[in-house]
């Protein structure tokens, strides 16, 4: 990064430290009165609430004034990006087989939930994510469809393409108005994640999940590993340039907030603000960072390949290196569709489980031990899927610029 990068970015060092000054209250309101910090939640879910509800206008808005307005000849490096995306959730899933076989976790199975239903197969995800993008616009924006968002964005964006000029200026003036909106409901970040600690702690606290220590470990593990290890690995060869000041800048701004609003969607957001201080082009991280809240899933594939592996260990399975590599396929693939299946990742861990043979009755229990552990898993997964959008958009933009220069 320039200097002027870092300069840029070091004026969202008082909002970061502002956050940290939440989680630590939010903790300390939870263990002193638990009663009040459960009360104390409202404020969270207001702040994830308006999140949700500018994000889906704000992705569309962007995205089709960055299309309708971008000039002849201009790239966005959106191919290396989604390039970028897919190796990288390749690679979470490798990386989770890896430390699966390394630190092997077994279950204590219990009763499962029968009311919730799990796709059947990869043709249904497929199939979910081709009718998203479909959808009516209304109901897309009325309920969250990024796909689908942007497939109508898009195709909006290059209808427009050749609009007269003074059409382009009123997308683009509806742009920076939604953008202003953004800006102020991110300033209420650290009382929204104030709030979101201390109800959390308040109601669930740690007790539940001190039997699945171990998997937890090994989910956390492969996650820290992907965010500290590979993903600067990536970076690097992407760049040449050393890759901790971005990495650690997208996991503290970024990471954060992500994993106390536990939603890609809702952080898109802060994602964009963050890509704004990094001077990143607009025309691209208008594209890329909604597009990664669908389809960039490495802790998805994480969550996915673990928890799968855990029910073969657990019943005794042998898993040749094959076997192993087509899970790797199989849970990359499944992750990306994760957003357009109701439930997300855990929902998916079924499909992984059908390469083993194991039953759809072991199965869904694997699914309710996921929803146990969830407070952390889920938690972790977001921070990790969202930070690595930043971290892969700016990468590609960064080899852009050394390339031009």
């Amino acid at each position: 990064m320039s200097q002027t990068q870092l300069a840029s970015v070091s004026r969202g060092n008082s909002l970061v430290l502002q956050i940290l000054v939440g989680i630590l209250a939010g903790g300390v309101l939870a263990y002193l009165s638990p009663e009040w910090a459960a009360n104390a939640g409202l404020f969270g879910q207001l702040f994830v609430s308006a999140l949700k509800a500018v994000a889906p206008i704000l992705v569309f808005v962007l995205v089709a004034a960055s299309i309708a307005n971008q000039k002849q000849g201009q790239r966005a490096n959106m191919r290396p990006i989604i390039g970028l995306y897919l190796v990288g959730t390749l690679a979470a899933s490798l990386t989770a087989v890896t430390m699966s076989f390394l630190f092997p976790t077994t279950l204590e199975f219990a009763t499962t939930d029968a009311s919730i239903t799990p796709p059947e197969g990869i043709g249904q995800v497929l199939s979910t994510l081709l009718f998203n993008i479909v959808d009516n616009p209304v109901s897309a924006l009325m309920n969250g469809n990024y796909i689908g968002i942007l497939a109508w964005a898009i195709g909006l964006g290059i209808a427009l393409h050749h609009a007269s000029n003074e059409t382009k200026r009123v997308f683009s003036d509806v742009s920076e108005g939604v953008s202003m909106i953004v800006r102020f409901v991110i300033r209420f970040a650290p009382l929204g994640i104030f709030g979101l600690v201390a109800s959390t702690l308040a109601k669930s606290g740690f007790d539940a999940l001190a039997g699945y220590m171990h998997l937890l470990g090994v989910l956390l593990g492969s996650m820290f590993t992907i965010a500290l290890v590979v993903n600067p690995a990536i970076v690097y060869f992407k760049t040449g340039q050393n890759p901790y000041p971005l990495v650690l800048k997208c996991l503290r701004e970024s990471g954060i907030t992500a994993f106390f609003t536990r939603s890609s969607a809702a952080n898109i957001p802060v994602n964009m603000q963050l890509c704004r201080r990094l001077e990143l082009d607009e025309d691209t991280y208008s594209v890329s960072i909604p597009l990664g809240a669908t389809i960039n899933m490495g802790g998805a594939a994480i969550t996915i390949t673990v928890l799968t592996l855990a029910a073969v260990h657990t019943l005794g399975i042998e898993v040749d290196i094959a076997t192993a590599v087509l899970l790797s396929i199989v849970a990359a693939v499944s992750a990306c569709g994760a957003s357009g299946v109701a439930g997300g990742s855990l929902l998916l861990i079924p499909l992984a489980c059908n390469l083993f043979g194991i039953p759809q009755e072991i199965a869904m229990q694997v699914v309710g031990i996921g929803f146990t552990i969830g407070v952390l898993q889920d938690s972790a997964e977001t921070g990790l899927n969202s930070s690595t959008d930043v971290v892969f958009t700016a990468a590609a933009c960064m080899a852009e610029e050394r390339k031009n220069s």
